[in-house]
């Protein structure tokens, strides 16, 4: 399978590979950001329903499981199918997760948009990040910011998606409806544009027999590969903290039942992280992984601490200082898989980095959800954070091993 060019057909219209970059650049932020639309509104789902909070991170549960399981399953298709076409159905699968939040706003509705939503995630963050890469090596040979815009955009689309729900919770009427009208309209919009992509992966007429998710690398390559999945492993873990519960646990430990604010402590973690991927795009990738290790483990000490101490100023800057280190090693930890996988298997590559990555959304949460039946909310960070400290030393030890 080639990643030259593929002309396209002379009766399809196609935009440029520069302008066809940008687009999916766009287009994956919006579906990151509409995956994270819920985060402040979970709180309202709750009042409204009178359920527990354990059945929270059960909603956001199936978010992960439907990430997870598309990675396993499907995601590494793309280099069967082609980037464009996988992209273009799981936009569209996206579109079909808004419309059941608006059709179906129960418990069991909610599980299922997520669950929909988080497949269509997963076929994403793996087509799009090899797209972005593919599309850049036409478009501008020898450029090196393809990595840099698809892990910014995986962090950056997932900080937007809570402030823009928790904004319109402040001046709609309907706020478990409009969010999800508005980016219903956005996703079927993007699939239009995704449209037009030129398409990068050149599809043979036979094409090899169906098998989930696997690695392929050279043997002398696995330990590096895996120490890069750890990495993202452990800052996918500190964010699913923030995308899940933050709101909840500003209302339970702060007494603070805002849901705007809610929106911007998730944005405070993901926004640092975007933002750090950036300002620190020219430092070294071992060097990036030391710090941002450091910086994450700062963070999950001043996050219980604040807690405890109940001090909300100290929430927000741990979550700061613990986004930029989640940015940094998420970046650097990208960089280091992708580097070690051949064109025609980037995809599949990618896709078993992200299932690794997706996987950190899943344990650590259900873990303090669970913790959350029978501990104060107190306690619940503090497990948590313990947890995660001893996950971070131990993908530190592995990630940084000569």
């Amino acid at each position: 399978m080639t990643l030259t060019a593929v002309r396209s057909s002379a009766r399809v219209w196609r935009v440029s590979h520069g302008s066809g970059y940008w687009v999916i650049a766009a287009a994956f932020t919006l579906a990151l950001a509409y995956s994270t639309v819920p985060t402040p509104l979970y709180g309202i789902y709750q009042q409204r329903d009178g359920f527990p909070t354990w059945v929270i991170t059960v909603i956001f549960a199936a978010y992960a499981v439907g990430v997870v399981t598309s990675l396993y399953l499907v995601a590494h298709l793309s280099d069967w199918f082609g980037r464009r076409r996988m992209i273009l159905g799981a936009t569209l699968v996206e579109a079909l997760s808004a419309f059941i939040f608006v059709a179906w706003p129960d418990v069991p509705g909610l599980i299922i948009a997520r669950l929909i939503g988080g497949a269509g995630v997963g076929v994403i963050v793996a087509a799009a990040t090899a797209h972005l890469s593919e599309l850049r090596l036409v478009a501008r040979p020898g450029a090196s910011d393809s990595t840099l815009v698809s892990t910014v955009v995986n962090t950056g689309g997932l900080a937007i998606g809570p402030v823009v729900s928790g904004v319109l919770l402040q001046f709609v009427d309907s706020p478990l409806t409009t969010p999800y009208l508005i980016f219903l309209g956005l996703l079927l919009l993007s699939a239009l544009s995704i449209s037009l992509v030129p398409e990068t992966v050149e599809r043979k007429e036979e094409r090899p027999a169906y098998r989930p998710q696997r690695v392929t690398l050279p043997r002398d390559s696995l330990t590096k590969f895996f120490g890069a999945t750890t990495g993202a492993f452990a800052s996918f873990a500190m964010m699913a903290l923030f995308t899940a519960l933050a709101p909840t646990l500003l209302t339970l430990a702060f007494h603070q039942p805002s849901k705007l604010l809610g929106g911007l402590a998730t944005f405070a973690l993901l926004g640092s992280a975007a933002a750090a991927q950036v300002v620190f795009v020219r430092m070294e990738t071992r060097l990036q992984l030391k710090r941002g290790f450091v910086l994450m483990a700062i963070g999950l000490i001043l996050v219980p601490t604040a807690v405890l101490t109940d001090a909300i100023w100290l929430f927000f800057v741990g979550a700061v200082i613990g986004g930029t280190g989640v940015g940094m090693t998420f970046r650097s930890s990208v960089a280091s898989g992708a580097a070690l996988a051949e064109p025609s298997v980037r995809g599949e590559v990618l896709a078993a980095l992200f299932l690794g990555a997706y996987a950190g959304l899943v344990l650590p949460v259900l873990a303090i959800g669970i913790a959350l039946v029978w501990l104060p909310s107190q306690a619940a960070v503090v497990l948590f954070s313990v947890l995660e400290l001893g996950l971070l030393a131990w993908a530190a030890r592995r990630t940084l091993s000569r």
